[in-house]
């Protein structure tokens, strides 16, 4: 356990000093936040100190007595209506930080506008409309979805111009894309004249022209045409009936010459070159590119530095999370979502269990693997030394010092290692903001058609 707790203090530690380096500010680790499930009046009043008082959690120091007319007096709505506390919360659970978010969605539009280019999140982050109108509020041009459900939910909600950042495959999906594009603008992905050819019916059929972009294969081999390829494609796309050709995107990551890397800046400039470069390309031969879309959170500010890049979809940055802060994407305290999970067991003076386990957190960004490789599946805020070490689909295995405190019913606050994929697990979050706390439907969750 001793040597456990060495490697994890070592993990902690490096985390703290990229994180500390980003944007040219200083790590402050937060303080008496190891819980937030005492009873007692000092301990919620000291999980709540984080980021100057910002986190309202007065309500939760009533006393049981009290409990009832707090809920009355607090304000905070729950989906279904009534009042909540922070005792009121059950585990396991997300909560946001309503004030971190609206201050990630500015700095992420401040750096694309200093860059001359537009800005499109990604809501397969948030997977709240509430939170796409915060990002098109503070400047974005539209939003990005995975897939035509996310788009169909957003677009429900109001939101009036969407790209759909993946190849839409088959009949089905293309009239349904048909669709939605007489309810917004509408831009969708192809790699394949197979896909190209399926809308091109669709929109015929629909009587609409639909416009579409091109994904280009930039290095993480996944989908896309490679660049030598993409000119044929291109062509054949413009001859197609119903289908507009507008741009292309991309999607790589924090990838350098083919490998993980922590060289966010190097990374973020040889896809832009390359993308600008395709573009240029294929301009010459007649293809009228217009947008050149690029970037994820970690290389998304770099990518817009380069000329001919028009438009960025970072996704992560609205809440962040413990792998872009092991970037030095961001400071610890500028992650916005938590999952709060209780612990349930305490079966050995090393080792704590929680209430969350693959049920609550995603596991796609596993340990120790490159470029970070982080250890374990979460930062435990308060317990820098703590190593989540393992899941079940119920239960999380956390190692801890034998000195430490934790006891049976305490209430952990844990950043996961990929947040993204955390919220999809989720059919509500609790967002905190100044009005106190409100559990929000996550409207956009399983959408995976």
């Amino acid at each position: 356990m001793a040597q456990k707790n060495k490697r994890a203090e070592l993990q902690a530690d490096s985390e703290a000093k990229a994180a500390g380096t980003a944007q040219g500010g200083g790590f402050q680790e937060e303080a008496a936040v190891e819980t937030v499930g005492k009873a007692s009046a000092s301990e919620a009043r000291a999980a709540g100190a984080e980021q100057g008082g910002e986190f309202q959690e007065a309500a939760s120091v009533e006393t049981a007595e009290k409990a009832s007319a707090s809920r009355s007096a607090s304000g905070v709505q729950a989906a279904g209506g009534g009042f909540l506390t922070v005792r009121a919360i059950d585990t396991p659970c997300i909560v946001i930080r309503s004030d971190t978010v609206d201050a990630n969605i500015a700095a992420m539009a401040a750096a694309a506008a200093r860059r001359g280019v537009q800005l499109r999140p990604h809501v397969k982050t948030h997977k709240l409309p509430e939170l796409a109108h915060r990002q098109l509020a503070a400047g974005a041009c539209g939003i990005t979805a995975a897939k035509l459900s996310e788009a169909e939910v957003m677009a429900d909600h109001g939101i009036r111009d969407i790209f759909i950042a993946y190849p839409v495959i088959g009949a089905a999906k293309a009239e349904r894309a048909a669709r939605l594009a007489r309810r917004c603008r509408l831009v969708v992905g192809v790699d394949s004249a197979v896909g190209a050819q399926q809308l091109s019916a669709a929109a015929e059929a629909a009587d609409i022209t639909l416009e579409v972009r091109l994904e280009i294969e930039s290095g993480l081999q996944r989908t896309g045409v490679l660049p030598e390829r993409a000119l044929p494609l291109a062509e054949q796309i413009m001859r197609m009936p119903g289908l507009r050709l507008t741009g292309i995107f991309t999607y790589r990551g924090a990838l350098l010459g083919g490998a993980p890397t922590l060289e966010l800046r190097a990374a973020g400039l040889e896809e832009g070159r390359l993308m600008a470069g395709v573009a240029e390309a294929l301009r010459r031969e007649g293809v009228p590119i217009q947008d050149v879309s690029v970037g994820s959170t970690p290389t998304a500010i770099y990518a817009a530095e380069v000329p001919g890049v028009t438009e960025i979809r970072p996704g992560t940055y609205v809440f962040q999370d413990r792998m872009q802060a092991a970037f030095g994407v961001c400071r610890q305290e500028e992650c916005a979502a938590e999952v709060w999970a209780t612990v349930i067991s305490r079966p050995a003076p090393d080792r704590i269990v929680i209430d969350g386990g693959s049920k609550t957190f995603a596991t796609d960004v596993q340990p120790n693997k490159a470029p970070l490789h982080l250890e374990g599946f979460g930062r435990i805020i308060g317990l820098p030394h703590a190593v989540f070490e393992r899941m079940n689909e119920e239960h999380g295995v956390i190692l801890i010092a034998p000195e430490d405190t934790c006891e049976p019913g305490d209430v952990l606050r844990i950043v996961p290692n990929h947040i993204c994929s955390t919220m999809n697990l989720h059919n509500s979050v609790y967002i905190n903001g100044r009005e106190g706390l409100r559990q929000v439907e996550v409207a956009a969750r399983g959408c995976i058609q």
